[in-house]
C-alpha cells in the first residue's frame, strides 16, 4: 500500500483524536466506514459527542457538511428540496435540499416518522434521488453520518431494518474515562475546536483512497472464514434469521479498509473479527433464549467458530 495514503489516514484519526478524547478505536471505526463508502450510525445518549464527530469528520476530510435535526414534523421535502414556480422565469426551478451536500448529519434520526426515515433510503443506496419524475444524482463523495438516541427514550421511533440495513457499521462512543472527561472538562467546547481544523486530506484523494481499499487482497482461506461466519449466522444457532449476501460484502469491504490503514495489501482474520460486532450487529436479532443483546452474541458467535 502506498505509504502517503497510510500516513494521511494516520494523520486523520489523530486529529479527530483530539477532538473525541479516548474514543481512538470508534474513530478508527468511522474512518474505515468512510474509506469503505458505507454510511455510519451512531446510537447513543445526547451529549457524547456523536455530532462533534461528524463535524470533525467532514471538516478533516475538506467534505461539504450539512446537518438536518431530524423531528417528528420533519418531511421529506424538507430533505430532498422542492421545485417552485418562479414567475420571472415562468417554470418551475428545483431548489435542492440539504440533502445535495457530501456529509449529510442526520442528527437524530430516530425522532423522525417512518416516511422521512425512507426517504433516505434511495440517497444512501444508489447516491441520488427522485423529484418530480426526474433524478438527481447526489454530490460524490456522499456520505450518511447519523445520530441515534436509545429506542427506550421518549418520541423516538425504530429505524426499518431494510433502512439498518444501508449503514455499513453502527458504533456507539459510551461515556469518556476518567482521564478523558478531566481532558474535556480543562479543554473547553469541543465544537469550537472542531471549527479550528484543517483538511488532512482532500476529496480526491479521499476517492483515491477509497479506489485502493477495493485492491486489497482476501485469500481464500479468508473468504472462507467470512463464509464460515456468514453461515453461522443462518444457522439458528444464535439469531433469528441470518445475514444477506449483502451484508456479507460489507463485512468484506470494510474489513478492507481496516487492512489499508494498517498498511497491509491483504485482509486477515484480525481484521475480520474487529469490524464484525459494529457491521452486522444492527442487522441480526439474537435468539430470545440466549439472554445477550446482538453485541454479545455476535462476539460469542465469533469465540465459536474456528478460523480455518
Amino acid at each position: 500500500m502506498p505509504s502517503h495514503t497510510v500516513h494521511q489516514i494516520a494523520g486523520l484519526v489523530g486529529q479527530i483524536s483530539t477532538i473525541i478524547v479516548g474514543k481512538r478505536p470508534q474513530i478508527e471505526d468511522c474512518v474505515a466506514c468512510l474509506l469503505a463508502g458505507g454510511h455510519l450510525l451512531i446510537e447513543d445518549v445526547p451529549g457524547v459527542g456523536k455530532t462533534t464527530l461528524a463535524h470533525a469528520l467532514a471538516i478533516s476530510l475538506g467534505l461539504r457538511f450539512s446537518r438536518v435535526q431530524f423531528t417528528a414534523d420533519l418531511m421529506p421535502s424538507d430533505l430532498v428540496g422542492v421545485s417552485v414556480f418562479e414567475r420571472a422565469t415562468d417554470r418551475f426551478v428545483f431548489h435542492p435540499g440539504p440533502l445535495f451536500t457530501q456529509v449529510l448529519l442526520a442528527d437524530e434520526i430516530n425522532r423522525a416518522g417512518p416516511k422521512t426515515q425512507s426517504a433516505l433510503l434511495e440517497a444512501m443506496e444508489e447516491h441520488q434521488v427522485s423529484v418530480d419524475s426526474e433524478t438527481r444524482a447526489l454530490p460524490e463523495p456522499f456520505f450518511v453520518i447519523a445520530t441515534q438516541n436509545p429506542s427506550d427514550q421518549l418520541g423516538t421511533y425504530p429505524l426499518p431494518e431494510s433502512q439498518l440495513d444501508r449503514f455499513l457499521l453502527r458504533i456507539t462512543l459510551g461515556y469518556p474515562d476518567r482521564a478523558a472527561e478531566r481532558t474535556l472538562l480543562a479543554g473547553g467546547d469541543r465544537r469550537q475546536a472542531s471549527a479550528r481544523l484543517q483538511p488532512v486530506m482532500q476529496p480526491g484523494q479521499l476517492q483515491a483512497a477509497q479506489a485502493q481499499v477495493l485492491q486489497v487482497h482476501a485469500a481464500e482461506p479468508l473468504l472462507d472464514y467470512l463464509q464460515a461466519l456468514i453461515a453461522a449466522t443462518r444457522s439458528g444457532q444464535w439469531f433469528i434469521d441470518g445475514l444477506s449476501p449483502r451484508a456479507g460484502i460489507a463485512v468484506l469491504r470494510v474489513a478492507k479498509a481496516r487492512a489499508l490503514m494498517a498498511g497491509r495489501d491483504y485482509v486477515s482474520p484480525d481484521d475480520v473479527q474487529a469490524i464484525l460486532p459494529q457491521a452486522i450487529a444492527h442487522r441480526l436479532v439474537p435468539l430470545p433464549a440466549s439472554g445477550r443483546g446482538p453485541i454479545e452474541q455476535v462476539r460469542a458467535m465469533v469465540e465459536a467458530v474456528p478460523i480455518p
